[in-house]
């Protein structure tokens, strides 16, 4: 069930990215961030009266709702016109939380590809609470590249992965991920500082008339 959401944040993340590259209108992100929002808080709640006690399924259920309550308050936040610090704030709570499930799929859960994506979703929220908190404008292109290239490696192949019973996971399969992560952050800093570069080139430079 959870693999389900899982698919569908990668569409929204893939949108929120394009809103922070001001190519997706915010009003008209908000309606896709509320249907992904309230499914990513409706099916972990579906899975919490399944789960019978089971600390696993628990567990796994938890971390959902880090997602569903990120877009549901982005869809409010962004239809009503409000100020984004407190999504910003509420990013940074986010982080850390996402860490502290990383370190769980590490050890408990022994998934270590998960511990992995659970970083760079940490990562990710870090830099929301640093675009949208603390007003770092500089971050918001490099914000915004990281989330459209990452959406979907963390989100979506996964997803496909474990609905067609594909999926792996070990030290050695982590370790590819891991790597494969670092280069799209990479190319996520290298195509924001090509567009400010540009930028920046072009306001500089003396207009012949």
């Amino acid at each position: 069930m959870g693999s389900v959401g899982l698919l569908y944040v990668g569409a929204v993340l893939f949108v929120n990215g394009l809103m922070l590259l001001d190519i997706v209108p915010a009003r008209s992100a908000a309606v896709l961030n509320l249907f992904v929002g309230a499914m990513q808080c409706v099916l972990p709640t579906i899975m919490l009266v399944l789960a019978h006690g089971d600390d696993a399924a628990i567990l796994a259920a938890s971390g959902l709702y880090l997602f569903g309550f990120t877009y549901l308050y982005v869809g409010i936040v962004n239809l009503a016109g409000l100020e984004p610090e407190g999504i910003g704030w509420f990013s940074l709570f986010v982080a850390g939380g996402a860490v502290v499930y990383a370190v769980l799929s590490f050890t408990v859960v022994r998934d270590p590809v998960f511990g992995v994506i659970w970083l760079s979703w940490s990562v990710l929220w870090l830099l929301f609470f640093l675009v949208l908190g603390l007003h770092r404008d500089q971050l918001t292109r490099f914000t915004g590249w990281s989330v459209v290239l990452l959406s979907q490696p963390t989100c979506t192949l996964p997803a496909f992965l474990m609905l067609s019973g594909t999926y792996r996971t070990s030290p050695g399969i982590a370790a590819i991920w891991a790597l494969g992560f670092v280069v799209l952050f990479i190319a996520a800093k290298a195509l924001s500082t090509r567009r400010s570069h540009r930028s920046h080139t072009a306001a500089t430079e003396p207009v012949y008339s």
